[in-house]
């Protein structure tokens, strides 16, 4: 695995830290202020995933690598969530086809950014997890 430079891992490490404060303020009942933590956070943590690049030829790796950026793809789809939950942009959209749509909303989209929170931070630990140990053998 390419290895990210000093300023790239400070970047995401702060991203990391905003992604925990975020869910944090959300969770402790500051739902408006949460995603101005979060998703920036979640945006800094998966651009330095996706800069961080694989060029060996070891498909467990590269598949492992594969399984780490569909955790960062579903961290920004609990960014965007989390905005929608706080904010309520697409909410009026639902509510325009009555009760259905409202039921819509709850189903798909009302506070499933946990469950997309939770998916991504599995595949992030044991992707990460099992990447360092197949770079260990490889390397030893």
């Amino acid at each position: 695995m390419k290895q990210l430079n000093k300023l790239q891992s400070i970047i995401m490490l702060v991203g990391a830290c905003f992604m925990v404060v975020g869910a944090g303020l959300y969770v402790f009942g500051e739902q408006t202020i949460a995603p101005l933590s979060f998703a920036p956070g979640t945006i800094m943590f998966a651009a330095m995933q996706y800069m961080q690049q694989y060029t060996g030829t070891d498909i467990t790796i590269r598949r492992l690598r594969r399984i780490m950026l569909t955790g960062a793809a579903l961290f920004v789809l609990s960014a965007l969530f989390m905005v929608e939950n706080s904010y309520h942009i697409i909410y009026p959209l639902f509510l325009k086809s009555g009760i259905e749509g409202y039921n819509s909303y709850i189903k798909y989209i009302h506070n499933n950014w946990v469950v997309l929170l939770l998916a991504a931070a599995v595949l992030q630990l044991y992707s990460t997890h099992r990447i360092s140990s197949e770079l260990g053998k490889n390397q030893g």
